[in-house]
């Protein structure tokens, strides 16, 4: 059993994309919270409100690390996705702790991307840019089949 954690990216459906591929693989995928609202929210929702920005988001941030941490350190393979529209801060980190603690990372975004995310890449395994590509490398892993 391999356990992928999915980074990065939350506002379009690459993740089910992944997955969907990788059905009949024996492969469990974690990930963080992708409602953003909850994931925003999830500090003062369970700890009280904050009137302080700062304190708002610090208590979310630190909630959510709990999750994105433990999927990490967890995890054989770790998949961080770029998007095009927002920037990811969170998303390098992840990738960077993730190289940090010896995990095979995975980096997925578009060729717009490539010069600000070299660095990330070159400490990337593999370096896609669509999921079915991250699905082929997975399938490759596992089973050593290529794309048919």
């Amino acid at each position: 059993m391999m356990r992928v954690y999915l980074s990065g990216e939350i506002h379009t459906d690459w993740r089910d994309q992944i997955i969907a591929a990788c059905v009949d693989l024996t492969v469990t995928f974690d990930g963080p919270v992708t409602d953003h609202a909850a994931s925003d929210d999830c500090g003062v929702a369970i700890l009280g409100a904050e009137a302080d920005k700062f304190w708002y988001d610090r208590k979310g941030a630190q909630l959510n690390a709990i999750r994105t941490r433990n999927g990490i350190e967890q995890a054989d393979v770790i998949v961080v996705r770029f998007g095009e529209k927002y920037k990811q801060w969170n998303a390098a980190f992840d990738a960077g702790y993730a190289v940090a603690l010896g995990k095979a990372l995975i980096v997925m975004h578009g060729a717009d991307n490539q010069h600000a995310l070299k660095e990330v890449d070159a400490s990337a395994l593999v370096v896609a840019e669509t999921p079915q590509q991250v699905a082929a490398a997975l399938r490759y892993v596992m089973t050593g089949t290529l794309p048919g």
